[in-house]
């Protein structure tokens, strides 16, 4: 065996493991971590007695905080629960789903905004039962303008209609206007925070930006919050 394969099956393996350490509701479902993003499906379900929340968006204040990995769990939950789940990535500039799950971009949001295929071309199934994704598809030079189109709210009231569950994966609220943009189109927004990392002001910015913009605030998800005498992260759910 050459260097090449060496180096290719390493290449895998790490892949793998970064795969398992992103969906670990997939990989170990029975883990603690797992429990919480139940327990957050749970907050979100009762979160609006009145109303079914079908459209979620999913932000954070800032990048590297686990906004893409805590929306595709939710996505992994949901689909559990036995709902029919569509994970959009409509993070234009820094797509993030199709290295999670494996998938090719070839196709996406901005081939189906753009009119080169259609919706049922794009979205494709995933290995988990129920979750059905379609990745950003090639990154275009007007993310803003395409998400604030007329073809994007289009878009939105037809997958409501076909899946139980949207799950919108969204850019940094305090570095560009997308997730404004998306959030007063959706029943619920949720926002990511990383334990220890993100400040009480960005937290605050992020929490007017969505005021702003109209939208609901269905809660905070503090995130890589370690609990003492365990060797786990506990994700954290609250309104």
């Amino acid at each position: 065996m050459g260097l090449k394969d060496l180096f290719t099956r390493k290449n895998k393996k790490i892949n793998v493991m970064e795969h398992r350490r992103k969906l670990i509701t997939t990989f170990d479902p029975k883990s603690p971590i797992s429990e919480q993003y139940r327990t957050i499906r749970t907050n979100i379900q009762y979160s609006a007695i009145d109303e079914n929340i079908k459209t979620l968006l999913v932000t954070s204040s800032g990048p590297a905080e686990g906004k893409s990995t805590t929306a595709a769990n939710l996505a992994v939950v949901f689909a559990q629960q036995g709902k029919k789940v569509l994970l959009v990535d409509a993070d234009l500039r820094k797509p993030t789903v199709h290295y999670t799950f494996g998938t090719a971009n070839t196709f996406g949001l901005t081939t189906v905004l753009t009119k080169q295929t259609t919706l049922e071309k794009a979205v494709v199934e995933s290995d988990e039962k129920n979750l059905f994704i379609l990745t950003s598809g090639p990154i275009p030079p007007n993310p803003a303008e395409l998400l604030s189109s007329q073809s994007m709210e289009q878009l939105l009231t037809q997958v409501a209609e076909q899946f139980d569950m949207v799950i919108l994966d969204t850019p940094p609220l305090l570095a560009v206007a997308d997730p404004q943009i998306l959030s007063n189109q959706c029943d619920g927004t949720i926002l990511v925070v990383f334990s220890g990392k993100t400040e009480t002001e960005q937290v605050l910015k992020s929490k007017e930006l969505l005021q702003a913009a109209k939208s609901k605030l269905l809660g905070v998800v503090l995130n890589n919050k370690q609990i003492q005498k365990s060797n786990y992260y506990y994700y954290y759910g609250s309104k």
